[in-house]
């Protein structure tokens, strides 16, 4: 449920939950070198925007964009979305310390009443592909759908309601991973 903290509209929603433990600065170095890593992995996944990020936590993390033209043709997945899709499941397989937030949204044409489900739909239609993959489902803290919000495009123009028509999929430090910092265990 319920982790996203969305008082940051204006750059997207926040990810992570906090974490309870505090973490060093030179674990959190550890975690950004490590977050590098995820990045470039995901990078080699075709038609997939890589951001670096900051979570919740103040750490390094890593913002995967699949714009949903590439994804959704009429709500089902094309061939070529399911070999980006089959591609990132691998990335998020070799990195199961990474927790996983799907973000799903819309552009503003139609209400939220039509929005909410359709971007969670979204979201969910990319977490069931990635699970049939392989990826554990634990690896997932939250997947959810936010209509028209946090728009990344200009909702009067196609190319901007294009834009904002995307599942935002997002790999941040979990408990472990910060716990492998600490202890300087993780490389």
């Amino acid at each position: 449920g319920g982790l996203l903290n969305n008082s940051h509209r204006g750059t997207g929603a926040l990810v992570g939950a906090a974490i309870g433990a505090a973490v060093g600065g030179g674990a959190g170095t550890l975690i950004g070198k490590h977050m590098d890593k995820v990045a470039e992995q995901a990078k080699q996944v075709e038609n997939a925007k890589v951001e670096q990020v900051t979570d919740a936590n103040g750490l390094a993390a890593v913002k995967v964009t699949f714009d949903s033209g590439i994804l959704f043709k009429i709500n089902k997945f094309n061939a070529n979305a399911k070999n980006h899709l089959a591609k990132f499941s691998q990335v998020l397989k070799n990195n199961t310390d990474c927790q996983v937030d799907i973000q799903g949204y819309t552009d503003s044409t139609g209400n939220d009443g039509i929005n909410l489900p359709l971007s969670e739909n979204r979201a969910k239609a990319v977490y069931n592909y990635l699970t049939s993959c392989g990826v554990k489902a634990s690896q997932f803290k939250n997947v959810a759908g936010y209509g028209s919000s946090n728009p990344v495009g200009d909702n009067s123009t196609k190319a901007g309601q294009q834009a904002n028509r995307r599942v935002e999929v997002y790999l941040y430090a979990s408990q472990a991973m910060v716990d492998k910092a600490n202890n300087g265990t993780l490389n």
